[in-house]
């Protein structure tokens, strides 16, 4: 089956995003492994920014997805504390399986069109801890405060724990396993569990 050439230079963006970061993914590199012509991207997209923001969103709306289904997909009686920390740990875990998509999706430097998409998500993975939160101090599992600023500080230090080991200069990294643990217990003090 003839896969359209939009597709198959989106494919070939987020590839080389996905191996070596945004840097490597030039537009003779993006159209070399689309099997097209350098000038063939600029008749689909305006520019490469565009295009690295389309993947952007591709990407991280396929995360957030994954994270939603974890809570939902979570036993009937778990906790909203529970719930969250399944959220923030199975964000985690998913970017220090793939660090270099991870590096360039949380801190790689990038063009501000895309910067601005990173700023979106984070507000959505912010709005998503914070509906938790709410529900989880409407029920009694956790003292009251502000859900919105909890959950911008949950997500802004999932992602600042994840920017060093993620990095592709980091010397030396922490198992995954043990990050995660440790990020489930921040996750459960920082909200005011009671059980860390």
């Amino acid at each position: 089956m003839l896969v359209p050439t939009r597709d198959r230079l989106l494919r070939a963006a987020q590839e080389l995003i996905e191996e070596d970061g945004y840097g490597a993914a030039t537009v003779i590199a993006i159209a070399d492994r689309a099997g097209v012509a350098s000038g063939t991207l600029y008749r689909h997209f305006s520019s490469k920014e565009e295009l690295f923001v389309e993947v952007f969103r591709s990407v991280c709306d396929r995360e957030i997805q994954v994270v939603q289904s974890a809570a939902r997909d979570m036993p009937s009686g778990s906790s909203h504390v529970d719930r969250l920390v399944t959220v923030l740990a199975t964000f985690a875990e998913r970017a220090l399986r793939k660090p270099q998509l991870a590096w360039a999706l949380l801190a790689e430097p990038v063009d501000p069109l895309v910067d601005a998409e990173r700023l979106a998500y984070r507000v959505r993975y912010s709005a998503l801890a914070a509906e938790t939160l709410r529900a989880g101090i409407a029920g009694g599992e956790l003292p009251p405060q502000r859900a919105e600023l909890t959950a911008a500080a949950l997500v802004g230090g999932c992602g600042e724990v994840l920017v060093g080991p993620l990095s592709p200069v980091a010397s030396e990294m922490p198992a995954a396993a043990e990050i995660v643990a440790a990020l489930r217990t921040f996750v459960r003090r920082a909200v005011g569990a009671n059980r860390a």
